[in-house]
């Protein structure tokens, strides 16, 4: 986070977090004991201030945010990196908070420390941050997860490839990118979000033309079967979060085009399935001309022609899709097409200003985890009691089963699963053993209720409506 003054306002900006529901305090740590998880903002902003006490430094306060896309790391997961992360940044027997946000669709945790080393009363060496923190993070995720970039580096180098336009495709692919050293031409880098992680010489690189021809062959009929299978439809999908400042500045290229990918249902199915990644290659997002194929299974990298024609294998369409809508669309589970059918419906009514189709929806058997389908669960039955929560809507589908889709966490599930098929049944079919008119009262009331709640859910035209119209018509 960009430097603030010397009165610490991460540390106001996280509590007002805490203090509107969106944040929870996990982790306060190097602070002596009379200053603790109940104290106040002021005590604690006090604190850091006493102890950063340096006149050649205007703004000590050290604010970093790590963030996971979606809901892949829990808040205790991330603080457990963010506590690492800190050591390894220089910060770890510093004073500092680790604050969880629950406010944006990715988990995130923010960090607040000060820059001025309390034990010297000398500023902690900040130069060259951004590269150091990309550093910081990899041997973290490498130590807590196993993740090595080197490690993933070194396999990849290994596939057969036929050019060095299909390495650096490769790497690409996988996160990295190929860059001519600055000292010495006639070697490569290989960096991952401008961090050098590894430098390799041109007596590394073997190309090999040579292919497996057997598993060529089974690739080709895997491409003839699937493509029966699942859409082939192609359509574009825009990455414009670089020109809006949300990428790293390592990322954004020199012209601050978008970053164009062209997606279908085949290609998710291939790679899910078999390990077969499909590449389409493009002139400024215009349409492909041709496309690459990875093999995954056997480490090999293709000429897309050299399997399939792409015009035999996919269909070209005009329509276009933003990245973060697109990742959002790939997280929800998918198990069937009626479900897609109703999703297709709501996001229709919810965003008019997308064309979406079918195609554009993948079907998939996506589970979502323990902690996840809780955590829809019970905000649908917040729900269900006082129709407040924003992310989650009931709609009815054509066959008349009710669903449940939380925006928030990328969920659609069947109403009876989330809340029991009593629950459900006393809703839309209540009865009170009590005199007539006081249950006709009680029944009015659950009429409105499930009325208004249809409405405010975004299921236009929804058949439910009707139903509950002709009930209150009976009723008079």
């Amino acid at each position: 986070m960009k430097p603030a003054g010397p009165n610490f306002p991460g540390v106001q900006y996280n509590d007002n977090k805490i203090d509107e529901g969106k944040g929870e305090l996990m982790l306060m740590k190097n602070f002596p004991s009379f200053i603790n998880e109940s104290s106040s903002k002021e005590e604690v902003k006090s604190y850091l201030a006493s102890v950063s006490i340096n006149e050649k430094v205007k703004k000590p306060q050290f604010h970093a945010a790590l963030s996971t896309k979606f809901r892949e790391h829990s808040k205790e997961e991330l603080t457990q990196v963010a506590e690492k992360f800190m050591d390894e940044m220089g910060y770890g027997d510093q004073p500092f908070i680790v604050v969880f946000h629950n406010d944006t669709e990715n988990n995130h945790v923010h960090m607040v420390s000060t820059r001025v080393d309390k034990q010297t009363g000398k500023k902690i060496n900040d130069s060259y941050e951004k590269l150091k923190s990309q550093r910081a993070l990899a041997k973290v995720m490498q130590n807590i997860y196993g993740i090595s970039n080197v490690e993933n580096i070194n396999k990849l180098l290994s596939y057969r490839t036929s050019s060095l336009k299909q390495l650096e495709l490769l790497l690409e692919r996988h996160g990295f990118r190929l860059a001519q050293n600055k000292e010495d031409k006639t070697k490569l880098d290989i960096l991952k979000n401008g961090v050098r992680e590894k430098t390799i010489t041109g007596n590394e690189i073997v190309f090999d033309n040579k292919k497996n021809e057997n598993r060529t062959k089974q690739i080709k009929a895997i491409l003839s079967k699937y493509k029966e299978l699942h859409s082939c439809n192609v359509f574009k999908v825009e990455d414009r979060r670089k020109q809006e400042a949300m990428l790293p500045e390592e990322k954004q290229d020199e012209e601050g085009k978008p970053k164009i990918e062209f997606e279908s249902e085949l290609q998710k199915k291939l790679k899910d399935t078999f390990g077969i990644d499909i590449l389409f290659h493009h002139k400024d997002g215009q349409k492909p001309f041709g496309y690459s194929l990875i093999d995954n299974k056997t480490g090999t990298v293709y000429k897309g022609s050299e399997i399939m024609k792409m015009n035999e294998l996919f269909e070209f369409t005009s329509l276009e899709m933003d990245k973060r809508l697109f990742e959002r669309l790939k997280d929800f589970n998918i198990p069937d097409k009626e479900t897609k059918a109703v999703l297709l419906n709501y996001l229709k009514d919810k965003h008019p200003e997308n064309e979406l189709h079918g195609f554009m929806l993948f079907e998939n058997k996506k589970f979502k985890n323990k902690e996840i389908f809780s955590a829809v669960r019970n905000d649908v039955k917040d729900h269900l009691k006082t129709q407040n929560h924003n992310d989650v809507s009931i709609v009815k589908s054509e066959n008349g089963k009710y669903y449940a889709i939380h925006s928030g966490l990328h969920y659609i599930g069947e109403l009876e699963t989330l809340i029991g098929s009593k629950q459900l049944q006393s809703l839309l079919n209540p009865t009170v053993k009590t005199d007539n008119k006081k249950a006709d009262g009680l029944e009015k009331v659950i009429d409105d209720f499930f009325f208004d709640m249809m409405k405010s859910s975004a299921a236009a035209k929804d058949p439910v409506e009707d139903e509950l119209k002709k009930r209150r018509k009976k009723r008079k």
